[in-house]
């Protein structure tokens, strides 16, 4: 890198905006990343955002007044915003832009109740899902059919992958904002309505609208910053596969490359780690996330969980905000990761700070294990 880059200013929209519209969102939430990075809208001149509009990110760039000269709007899912991040600091390193914001808006849970979408997602027909979407084969069922497979290589249990949930909600538990907070138990899990076998309903993120923003910008604006930058030290992305049929190994995931990248550019290892914030859309993806990163052995994931190392004051704090599992999941959650995992590397979180935090990773994952993108962040 020519030029060192830090996140600058992090936000999320008020939760739960029932009535609200996806850009609403993205403004309130990019405003409030703007104030906390201490800049003003004139400031921004690059622009990133996906999943809203016919032009994104050139609507919400208009919604927002800006007229940047470096945009993204980079679409792999979940891992969206990862991606999208390591090229805007890849972009500010070269000098393509200063100050660049990415921001996200969703009411995916208030469309559903207004009828304007349906709960489950087919993912088109046509192309590659042409041979799978015929026969019912869901987001949910793939992943449910991964999660088997790696039952019957490693011996994972059902118990294991409901620790990951419980842990989710324990963590929530210090997160005012979070959907829920009631504790539960690895029997509740086990004992909720069948989803998709192996996955009852709590091993399955919530559906809730939500909105966030990041601020990034070039190493000569620090100086002048109201709070203390958190540097990215090395970024990866990588991806595997759309057809089921093409996915070689269901026990692994592009996060097995895109994590290698992030460390070995980083400069450090998944031991020096303080704190994750890795993707949960099911608990699955979670499970074989922190084996890809290199925090466990391939099949040593459920036994970690098991451990408690998930937990605050655990081994290795996870999803400190509660996950998609507990906190919220408006749709792309990769972006609220990095607003949790900036906020971490401040000491901002309160009852649910990690104590002494300086390194943290931050994993997001699109589509069915399609796509991962990986950071490495470090305090001051």
């Amino acid at each position: 890198m020519s030029r060192r880059v830090a996140i600058a200013g992090v936000a999320l929209a008020d939760p739960g905006a029932a009535g609200g519209s996806p850009i609403e969102l993205i403004g309130q939430a990019s405003r409030r990343a703007l104030d906390d990075a201490g800049l003003r809208p004139g400031d921004v001149d690059g622009f990133g955002s996906t999943g809203l509009g016919a032009l994104p990110p050139i609507d919400a760039a208009e919604y927002l007044g800006l007229r940047p000269r470096w945009i993204d709007s980079t679409a792999v899912g979940g891992a969206a915003w990862e991606v999208m991040a390591a090229h805007a600091a890849d972009a500010i390193a070269e000098g393509h832009a200063d100050v660049v914001l990415l921001s996200y808006g969703s009411t995916a849970r208030s469309d559903i109740k207004r009828g304007l979408r349906t709960a489950n997602l087919s993912w088109g027909a046509r192309g590659p899902q042409q041979w799978e979407t015929p026969y019912g084969h869901t987001l949910i069922s793939k992943y449910a059919m991964a999660a088997r497979r790696h039952m019957h290589e490693y011996g994972t249990t059902i118990e294991q992958l409901a620790e990951i949930a419980v842990s989710a909600r324990f963590n929530a538990a210090g997160n005012p904002e979070a959907a829920y907070r009631d504790p539960i138990t690895v029997d509740d899990v086990l004992g909720g309505p069948m989803i998709a076998d192996p996955f009852t309903k709590l091993h399955c993120c919530i559906r809730s609208d939500g909105g966030a923003a990041v601020v990034l910008v070039a190493e000569d604006r620090i100086p002048d910053l109201p709070k203390s930058p958190v540097r990215i030290l090395g970024a990866g992305e990588s991806v595997s596969h759309v057809s089921m049929s093409q996915w070689e190994d269901f026990t692994t995931g592009p996060a097995a490359v895109s994590g290698r990248l992030a460390f070995e550019r980083a400069g450090v290892r998944p031991e020096d780690i303080d704190v994750c914030e890795l993707y949960d859309a099911f608990t699955y993806m979670l499970l074989v996330t922190l084996e890809d990163l290199g925090f466990c052995k391939p099949g040593e994931g459920g036994p970690l969980a098991a451990s408690g190392a998930l937990r605050l004051g655990g081994a290795l704090p996870t999803n400190t905000d509660g996950g998609g599992l507990s906190a919220c999941h408006p749709g792309q959650r990769g972006l609220f990761l990095i607003v949790e995992a900036v906020r971490q590397l401040r000491g901002e979180c309160g009852p649910r700070q990690v104590p002494d935090a300086e390194l943290a990773c931050v994993s997001g994952t699109g589509g069915w294990f399609c796509s991962s993108g990986t950071m490495i962040l470090a305090k001051g």
